[in-house]
């Protein structure tokens, strides 16, 4: 749990950097994804550094996903706007409110709810047909994004977000179903595919949504769709249970946590310094 903290913790912080950086990337033409955004952010030092901490969470993420469940480092992970906003706070002078304040106390109740609650991983490795079902998802996040930009404005950021969501869902259930890290067990496994392709795509649809649409409702998104399915395979295929009667503690600190992270959703975007936010919204909401 601490690992999915930490990893939680990089997470949020290289999403202020990221996302600064992406509105400050010039956009490309249309209106959907754009491929060769990613390499406009690179030239980005914040979003270098975003990066930086990025491969960093996902090494603690690694180790988190190979010692307690898929639902507890999911919601580990959605915690991460939590972290965003107090960086966010501080780092960019955002003002937070006393609801958003309040938010970032329940996730942090919903998440030690989770870890009172969560047993160990689950025992099962997974069949063969769910790692082909994880690299057909991961094709199908590319896809999303491909049809994106043909949706209305918020339609498109809804559409961005889930696909990032669903991404990095299938990032959380692959790293479980790869038991063997030698090349050639990895070359013949669909589960390294899924977890190269829905990551990538992941980044991808993200860094598009933080540049246009209503980034609050892409993050929202993205929240919804890489805690709740992970959980479900995590439970239902690979085995994941929590301590001896405290299933009901898990499952309301799992909700509490995402409910406190959808809360702070607008923090996925690049949040305006306070003087900014001010002449938008007197109570600085």
């Amino acid at each position: 749990m601490i690992c999915a903290l930490g990893s939680a913790v990089c997470f949020g912080t290289a999403s202020v950097f990221q996302a600064v950086a992406a509105r400050a990337t010039a956009p490309g033409t249309g209106s959907g994804v754009d491929p060769a955004l990613l390499l406009r952010a690179v030239k980005q030092w914040r979003y270098v550094v975003g990066l930086g901490l990025d491969g960093l969470g996902f090494l603690l993420q690694i180790v988190a996903l190979r010692s307690i469940p898929i639902y507890a480092v999911g919601a580990a992970l959605a915690a991460s706007l939590a972290v965003t906003a107090v960086v966010a706070s501080r780092m960019l002078r955002v003002r937070l409110s006393g609801v958003e304040w309040a938010a970032v106390a329940v996730v942090c109740a919903g998440l030690a709810m989770l870890g009172l609650a969560s047993g160990d991983e689950g025992e099962r490795v997974g069949s063969t047909t769910l790692r082909y079902v994880m690299l057909g998802v991961a094709v199908g996040v590319l896809a999303l994004g491909a049809v994106a930009g043909r949706l209305p404005g918020r339609g498109r950021a809804l559409a961005l977000g889930l696909g990032a969501g669903f991404g990095f869902g299938v990032v959380e259930v692959a790293v479980r179903l790869i038991d063997d890290v030698s090349p050639g067990a990895l070359v013949t496994n669909p589960a390294s595919y899924a977890l190269l392709v829905g990551g990538g795509a992941a980044f991808l649809l993200l860094t598009s949504a933080l540049q246009r649409g209503s980034v609050t409702t892409a993050t929202a998104g993205m929240v919804i769709g890489e805690t709740i399915g992970p959980a479900v395979v995590g439970v239902v295929w690979l085995g994941d249970r929590t301590r001896g009667g405290m299933e009901w503690v898990a499952v309301l600190g799992f909700a509490i946590a995402v409910v406190g992270a959808l809360a702070l959703a607008r923090f996925g975007e690049a949040p305006a310094p306070a003087e900014e936010a001010a002449d938008s919204s007197p109570s600085g909401v």
